[in-house]
């Protein structure tokens, strides 16, 4: 007869007691141990599979070990999801998956919804203006009186070319949320999975759904630093291989986003020298050139499962791709080694 040792919601270990088969009544929970262990078999070298030790038909300690883990980890990750999912203020939901290895949720980040200003830093977050269109997209409107042209058509797809401001309505605009200018501020739409690749670059961001070429897909978001604290801890991601470090250089240099600790979603997507994300600088509620908010929109069609990527130097690809405009992250010391395994992939990412 087999016997599995349970753990019992909400107890202790020391009161785990070990079930026949015949008293689960856990179909899941048996397929995802039988999955689980199949999955640990499967990397172990042919020839070293041995599900049995010895005579007493025990699964072997490795075996076992990888099995609670594996479930802990799954407990984990489904705590993460449902953090995600609490502090999120957007319509598309996140979710989390990890089939590749063992590593949980990251253990120093946060998630915001919007810039996390450091000392020393204001972010005004009030416009002096606003339209007072009764429809904003045939009327005169924000992105008029900025000198630009309004930077959505009647579908919500983006339709000016990189380097272009969007002017998007604001709080003291006397338009509805349903206004045809107000896309980025709506947040994600977008059912997105952040998952464990398998090529060695980490978590990776992925859609759930099909997204329509030149859609808003997600804003770029994290701590607001000056350049000169966002050098120093340059020099200190530089060692530990990571690259969150973004330029906020519109019209000047004086700040950077920094995601490594406070971020969204974005945080976790990752780079292609053929993304299929694009960047635009966009203006709502604060108007400050030198302070713009980061917007990724999709450059052609994205079908459901495939990964979420953008070029860390922002030159994009496809019909709207810009040599000419410079939206590099911050400088960095130590070239890295690019994973994206593109066609036309430039060997490092920066």
């Amino acid at each position: 007869m087999e016997y599995y040792l349970v753990k019992w919601k909400g107890w202790p270990d020391s009161t785990n007691t070990w079930e026949p088969l015949q008293n689960l009544k856990c179909p899941l929970l048996l397929q995802q141990f039988s999955n689980d262990k199949h999955i640990y078999l499967s990397q172990v070298k042919k020839g070293k599979a041995i599900t049995l030790k010895n005579n007493n038909k025990a699964l072997k300690p490795a075996i076992a070990e990888y099995i609670v883990k594996k479930a802990k980890q799954r407990i984990a990750l489904q705590r993460w999801q449902d953090e995600l999912n609490r502090r999120k203020n957007h319509k598309g939901m996140i979710f989390v998956e990890n089939t590749v290895d063992l590593e949980g949720p990251p253990s120093d980040f946060c998630y915001i919804n919007e810039y996390k200003p450091t000392p020393g830093i204001s972010l005004v977050n009030e416009a002096t203006f606003g339209c007072s269109c009764t429809d904003c997209f045939f009327e005169k409107c924000c992105p008029a009186e900025a000198g630009v042209l309004l930077a959505y058509n009647k579908s919500q797809q983006i339709k000016i070319p990189p380097g272009t401001p969007i002017y998007e309505c604001n709080s003291r605009c006397q338009c509805g949320p349903d206004c045809p200018n107000r896309i980025v501020q709506k947040g994600t739409q977008y059912s997105l999975c952040i998952f464990r690749t398998s090529n060695g670059c980490g978590w990776g961001v992925k859609t759930l759904v099909k997204i329509k070429r030149m859609s808003f897909v997600m804003e770029y978001v994290g701590e607001v630093i000056t350049s000169e604290e966002a050098e120093r801890r340059g020099q200190l991601y530089d060692h530990r291989g990571i690259t969150y470090l973004f330029d906020l250089d519109y019209e000047s240099d004086e700040f950077t986003v920094d995601a490594a600790r406070y971020g969204n979603v974005s945080h976790f997507v990752n780079h292609s020298c053929d993304p299929n994300l694009q960047v635009f600088n966009v203006f709502i509620d604060n108007l400050d050139t030198r302070l713009p908010r980061i917007a990724l929109f999709s450059t052609r069609t994205i079908n459901a499962g495939e990964e979420l990527t953008f070029d860390y130097q922002m030159k994009g690809s496809g019909d709207i791709s810009s040599d000419s405009i410079d939206y590099s992250p911050a400088k960095k010391r130590v070239r890295t080694v690019c994973k994206c395994g593109a066609v036309t992939c430039r060997g490092y990412l920066n």
